[in-house]
């Protein structure tokens, strides 16, 4: 783990060409990249291994949520293709992240890297409630941080605004925090959203960052900003 908070860039596009181009540009300057859904239904999972092959550490944003037998085979896959991280959705139950684990593990030579995800940026306590979930976001976080904590799982992906809620749920596990956008930078479709800054002194191992870099006029220099606002602001334990 570097010394700051480490930063992933998403690369949420469509084209195989395209996410090769961005990611040999930007990786000298960040530490890692996201595939998300849209380049695994677009060019396939094959993406992974390519961006892989770059050099830099790939976080395979797959939100796997299916029963434990057939969750377990594709992470399998998955991990025989370098991925880095995989991620499982936590309410998928316990046993569905432990097959998730078990498969990464055995497709990558029994190495960790099972990050679960929690509670969506994209949802708040109203669209919660909506799907019968009658907790705040804060809450279901804490519940399903400590469950996956059970699993076996190496991290967990939520909200800078659970950082403190998984710390204590579950202290040992990675977090992994999305939603990050540099000060003045649109909003978009997430709803609870950070500065890299205050993300990284809440507590976040690794900031997910898309369109605020990949979609900058200068993407180096913008990549290089964020990571030297982190470097400044980065205070050891």
């Amino acid at each position: 783990m570097v010394k700051r908070a480490g930063v992933l860039v998403a690369l949420d596009v469509a084209q195989r060409t395209r996410a090769l181009s961005l990611a040999t540009e930007l990786a000298p300057w960040v530490d890692g990249f996201k595939v998300g859904l849209e380049l695994l239904m677009g060019p396939g999972p094959a993406i992974v291994e390519e961006i892989a092959a770059i050099g830099a550490p790939v976080f395979c944003d797959a939100k796997l949520h299916d029963i434990p037998n057939t969750v377990e085979a594709a992470a399998r896959r998955v991990g025989r293709l370098g991925a880095r991280w995989l991620t499982v959705h936590a309410p998928g139950g316990r046993a569905m992240m432990e097959a998730a684990v078990a498969g990464f593990a055995d497709g990558n030579g029994g190495k960790p890297g099972i990050l679960a995800v929690t509670v969506l940026t994209s949802l708040d306590a109203e669209i919660l409630t909506s799907v019968g979930v009658d907790r705040r976001p804060a809450e279901q976080v804490g519940r399903l941080a400590a469950l996956a904590g059970q699993a076996g799982v190496e991290g967990v992906v939520c909200s800078v605004h659970e950082l403190d809620v998984v710390a204590q749920a579950a202290p040992r596990l990675v977090r992994v925090t999305p939603g990050v956008r540099p000060p003045g930078s649109p909003v978009g479709d997430q709803r609870r959203v950070a500065t890299p800054a205050e993300a990284q002194a809440a507590g976040a191992d690794w900031l997910v960052v898309g369109r605020p870099i990949t979609t900058a006029s200068n993407r180096v220099a913008a990549a290089r900003r964020i990571v030297a606002e982190l470097e400044e602001s980065w205070k050891p334990d």
